[in-house]
């Protein structure tokens, strides 16, 4: 019976001595948190605040584990509770290890993206940087958390046993890892070769399948491409790779657009030329850079137009090109409605000879 309640004053002191640890630690963070945050509110940088703000819950658990265990480490303790206590700082501290390190990765993307404002029109270097940070990342985390999986793995005994098993056949094992993880290493690959090459960069306008949008996040496996109808297209990102597609701002956001219009043979081309110049000068879409009107196609009904006008991005070329087509065609058809387009018949008196045979 003395036995007993000796355990169970061992476990009464144990289980006290972790929750005024727990208390401890909770209070210090209070007081920690509160003084990076006057200091970093103080600074103009905004690196501090980034800081604070993605360390802190790291930063209590840290404190929590820590504080646990330098007041448990001095208690005489059951032999079986002390491994096993041991067991869980030791999982624990390595997870603490691992979120430490991802929150340091993005702290460190945040603050490369910091410097650079995708929004802006001319945003070119922008989303250079946004894409190959945002992979890297991925590749970074994704190290981070396999290989503080595989440490983890590694605290238990017969964890381990299996290890030296694996590595003892380690030719087989490579053999069969390398043909199960063929496409997952052709989606990194792919990945890293999107993010140093630069076909394709976040917030790039691109026609893939037939489909305009703009690349909204590049992953690991897929890149996610924002429709302008707001549908998400999903392509694995090994596609982007080995098949053609079109990249609108691949060197510059601004680009050209077209109106086609087709009139009768007695419309004057001067008259719309200098109407679509009008037009250009009125609008705030036009970059000033290209406009012109030229006759591209006759045919034996009609006269091909094409307006040639540009932007500064793909969405205002769309807008400026909507723009022109109805301003022209309410044009022509207010002030020379006899040059739309038109299909001729000529009727003719039937013949004497054929009426009399009929």
């Amino acid at each position: 019976m003395s036995g007993i309640l000796e355990n169970w004053q061992q476990w009464l002191i144990f289980f006290g001595a972790v929750l005024l640890a727990v208390c401890v630690a909770l209070a210090l963070h209070q007081l920690l948190l509160r003084i990076l945050s006057g200091l970093a509110k103080r600074s103009p940088s905004r690196m501090d605040d980034m800081f604070v703000q993605h360390l802190r819950r790291p930063v209590r658990w840290v404190l929590i584990v820590l504080a646990v265990y330098l007041a448990v480490e001095p208690l005489d303790i059951p032999a079986g509770l002390d491994s096993f206590a041991r067991h869980v700082f030791s999982i624990v501290l390595i997870l603490l290890i691992v979120w430490l390190l991802i929150k340091a990765a993005d702290v460190l993307n945040e603050a490369i993206l910091f410097r650079f404002e995708i929004s802006t029109k001319d945003n070119l270097r922008a989303r250079t940087i946004y894409t190959q940070t945002n992979v890297l990342r991925r590749i970074v985390v994704a190290v981070i958390i396999l290989i503080g999986l595989a440490a983890v793995l590694m605290t238990f005994e017969r964890v381990r046993q299996l290890g030296t098993a694996i590595l003892a056949s380690a030719g087989i094992a490579g053999i069969v890892v390398g043909l199960a993880a063929q496409k997952t290493l052709g989606n990194i690959i792919a990945g890293l070769q999107i993010a140093f090459t630069q076909p394709i960069r976040i917030d790039d306008v691109v026609i893939v399948e037939g489909e305009w949008g703009r690349i909204e996040d590049i992953t690991l496996t897929y890149v996610v491409v924002r429709i302008w109808d707001l549908r998400r297209l999903i392509v694995p990102i090994t596609y982007l790779v080995e098949h053609p597609f079109q990249n609108w701002t691949r060197v510059t956001a601004d680009i050209l657009g077209t109106v086609m219009l087709y009139v009768d043979y007695t419309v004057p081309i001067d008259a719309i030329r200098i109407e679509l110049q009008r037009i250009l000068e009125d609008s705030k879409l036009w970059d000033r850079k290209v406009g012109l009107l030229q006759v591209t196609n006759t045919t034996d009904r009609a006269v091909e137009l094409r307006a040639l006008v540009s932007a500064a991005d793909a969405g205002t070329c769309w807008d400026l090109r909507c723009l022109v087509r109805e301003k022209l065609v309410e044009f022509i058809r207010q002030h020379y409605p006899r040059a739309l387009p038109k299909v001729r018949a000529e009727l003719q008196e039937p013949d004497d000879r054929y009426s009399q045979n009929a």
